[in-house]
């Protein structure tokens, strides 16, 4: 009998432990906002097949996560900060959601960043780049998943300067993340020997790239270098050989080029281009196979944004399940004591900055007789290890590596 009462005790206890797990979970569902520039320059490489990638993480997740409902909502920011920071407000104070995802946008992520410690939610950064959101503004709310202009900048520049490339001038778009990447870019070009000659800005969704490009090409620098992406790339690299400046000497770097940007400016004017980027979808089985499965849904072959929010979302969604919690600190902490490998997380860790630390990709862009076919536009040149890609514990202004 003592026995038998013992086992019911336990079994009471469990019971209510299980219950107390479940009820952390908030308005009983888990609810995930995907903010992104639904129909701007950056649509391309994130928008609707971004809120694509998220819809199929929680179809492949079983659309229940600590036997709750997975919840998606999502909202364009058209590329304002005020704009960002109001519908994550609505969001996160009127219709619960737990975490927002994506971003496009540097300017857009800083905003709702501070937002979100204040309502101790959570953010998963995919496609906003600039390495202050894991440097001084780092937080334990947030993630940077996929990459930061540090790690694009350092594989490019790297590159392009052990092939005897030393003087550069920046062509770089006036806002925090274009800044971010000329900052970090110019940074390893000095310490590995190089000089930067000069720096000229513009406006972010610029159409007339003509006196930047002239103005670059009169500093006769080795390297013209594009601070910039999406549209406002396509539309430089573009009017770039339209001046014929990939006839001559001069050479031209592209930090943030994606698949969707390369299929927008033709093989005929990318063509030679050195890119660093953190996802390569012909990799390998694994990459192939999740790039069939996504263009099945949207017609396009994934970039890496959206291949890494996907990714994002599943390994979120893995530390809810593990945690029995949306608590946002609480589920970025599961996150970071979790092994994280998948399609897109090679020799991965995420960092107490909430950096995931991971392979990076050294690609060229393929001449058109090269390619076999659409989409088939880059050439894998070197695997770069997560170590030497993103910027040491030691050199972070990160206060969180510093406890």
């Amino acid at each position: 009998m003592k026995k038998t009462l013992n086992l019911l005790a336990l079994s009471g206890a469990l019971a209510l432990l299980g219950t107390a797990a479940k009820a952390q979970i908030s308005d009983d569902q888990v609810k995930i906002g995907v903010l992104t520039d639904q129909s701007g320059l950056y649509a391309d490489a994130t928008g609707p097949a971004s809120v694509e990638a998220v819809r199929m993480a929680i179809a492949d997740f079983g659309g229940k996560v600590a036997g709750k409902p997975i919840v998606m909502v999502d909202a364009d920011h058209q590329n304002k900060a005020d704009i960002g920071a109001a519908i994550a407000r609505r969001w996160y104070e009127n219709e619960s959601v737990d975490v927002i995802v994506d971003f496009a946008n540097s300017a857009v992520a800083f905003a709702v960043l501070e937002l979100t410690k204040q309502k101790n939610k959570a953010i998963l950064i995919s496609s906003a780049g600039s390495s202050d959101l894991t440097g001084k503004a780092c937080s334990p709310n947030s993630v940077q998943w996929v990459y930061n202009t540090y790690a694009l900048a350092n594989g490019t520049a790297r590159a392009l300067l052990n092939d005897g490339a030393k003087s550069w001038y920046f062509v770089t778009v006036d806002y925090a993340f274009g800044q971010a990447l000329r900052n970090d870019a110019a940074k390893t070009v000095e310490k590995l020997g190089g000089t930067v000659v000069g720096e000229v800005r513009h406006p972010l969704n610029s159409m007339d790239f003509s006196s930047y490009i002239l103005q670059a090409q009169g500093s006769n620098a080795d390297v013209i270098a594009f601070a910039n992406t999406g549209g406002d790339l396509a539309n430089s690299i573009r009017q770039a050989q339209e001046f014929g400046l990939t006839k001559g000497k001069q050479r031209l770097a592209a930090f943030l080029m994606q698949t969707s940007d390369i299929h927008a400016i033709g093989l005929q004017a990318a063509q030679g281009l050195l890119v660093t980027t953190g996802f390569y979808w012909d990799l390998d089985d694994k990459t192939r196979a999740f790039a069939l499965k996504f263009m099945d849904k949207t017609g396009k072959r994934p970039t890496m944004v959206q291949a890494g929010l996907y990714s994002s979302v599943i390994n979120y969604l893995k530390a809810v399940e593990k945690s029995g919690a949306d608590d946002g600190p609480k589920v970025i902490a599961q996150m970071k004591s979790m092994p994280i490998d998948d399609f897109f997380a090679r020799n991965a860790f995420l960092r107490e900055d909430g950096q995931l630390i991971h392979d990076m990709y050294l690609v060229q862009a393929k001449a058109p007789k090269e390619s076999k076919g659409a989409w088939d536009y880059e050439k894998l040149i070197q695997v770069i290890p997560g170590k030497d890609a993103f910027i040491s514990p030691e050199e972070s202004a990160c206060p969180l590596l510093k406890k």
